[in-house]
């Protein structure tokens, strides 16, 4: 397992394409700046043990070594054992909407970017928690496994999309019911489940899901992002606005956010509903909840005894810059001697 103590540092891996951007300019300069003096088969007469393919070949080891370098001012460490400790939290599953009717821009930038941004917050709250993410519209997915791996968490919320579900729709109950899968600590008590959604299109009755859930311990928060007007779907094209969803006559869809199916599945999941919108009053008002929250003591499984990595890319670094150095822009004898063209 590796960790990059300074990740900051990888942005000077920019100079190596400017670097290579520069060279190829100046290449081509010297190249037509030749032309203009002599044709090539002079130029060959002139100096037959230049070659091109050596100068670029030093470019490339030059490069090479420079992005060593560069990547051991990050420091990358690497964990030499795994060791199991004890820590104190609760289990948090967070159910988002998907649907593309999280796609509308009445919320800024839309309401799933919202909906990302409020877990993102959460989570960057959170200390030994674990948490789960599920994803649903016309069926429910496992997103992220419950884990402690905050970081994985964040990474699969982005990836997040109307894309990764095969059907439409807000089918909040088989939502509940995977997360009521999720918990697979028997002795943790406090257990939490976020639904973030516009509460549209919802098919089915969640009492009975709702009602398992409750049974087995698990507190129901619902969070609403979207406005009453509500607004169009938007249909794009990587990232280019094609036009709007439309319905079976050929007018623009209007989704709005239907807060009166996230009411009644907090109240009858032992929790709250709260309106989204805002999204750090949103964070405040779930870390009160957590913090409160009793914790549970659980154990979990970590790399331990993390050690610096840089010298073995400093190390590569140099022999690269070394072998630029030492390479000359001539022809190499032994393939000189070949004759490959008869020349």
């Amino acid at each position: 397992m590796y960790q990059i103590e300074e990740p900051t540092y990888f942005i000077y891996l920019l100079l190596i394409p400017a670097l290579l951007v520069v060279f190829l300019l100046v290449f081509w300069w010297k190249k037509r700046m030749q032309k203009q003096f002599a044709d090539e088969d002079l130029f060959e007469k002139l100096s037959p043990e230049k070659s091109s393919f050596k100068s670029i070949l030093k470019m490339l080891t030059f490069l090479i070594g420079l992005a060593f370098l560069i990547v051991s001012l990050t420091n990358p460490k690497m964990g030499t054992k795994l060791e199991t400790v004890k820590r104190q939290g609760v289990d948090i599953v967070f159910a988002l909407d998907v649907s593309k009717s999280m796609l509308a821009e009445d919320i800024a930038p839309n309401r799933l970017e919202k909906a990302k941004q409020i877990i993102t917050k959460i989570i960057d709250k959170l200390g030994s928690d674990r948490i789960g993410i599920i994803i649903y519209a016309g069926n429910a997915y496992p997103l992220l496994p419950i884990t402690t791996d905050q970081g994985a968490a964040k990474m699969f919320l982005q990836s997040a999309s109307p894309n990764m579900v095969s059907s439409q729709g807000t089918a909040i109950n088989e939502a509940i019911k995977l997360a009521t899968s999720y918990y697979n600590n028997d002795e943790q008590t406090n257990r939490f489940l976020f639904i973030i959604s516009d509460g549209e299109d919802h098919q089915e009755d969640a009492s009975s899901a709702i009602a398992q859930a409750t049974k087995e311990g698990i507190k129901t928060y619902t969070i609403g992002i979207g406005t009453e007007k509500g607004g169009p779907i938007p249909l794009k094209d990587r990232g280019v606005l094609q036009g709007y969803k439309k319905d079976s006559k050929g007018e623009v869809v209007i989704t709005k956010m239907n807060e009166n199916t996230l009411k009644e599945i907090a109240n009858n999941g032992n929790g709250k509903y709260f309106l989204g919108n805002r999204t750090q009053e949103t964070v405040d008002y779930v870390e009160e909840i957590l913090v409160k929250a009793e914790k549970s003591e659980f154990e979990s499984t970590k790399f331990s005894d993390y050690k610096d990595q840089f010298q073995w890319f400093i190390g590569l670094g140099l022999l690269f810059l070394i072998l630029d150095a030492l390479m000359l822009e001539k022809k190499t004898k032994w393939i000189q001697k070949l004759n490959l063209f008869n020349k």
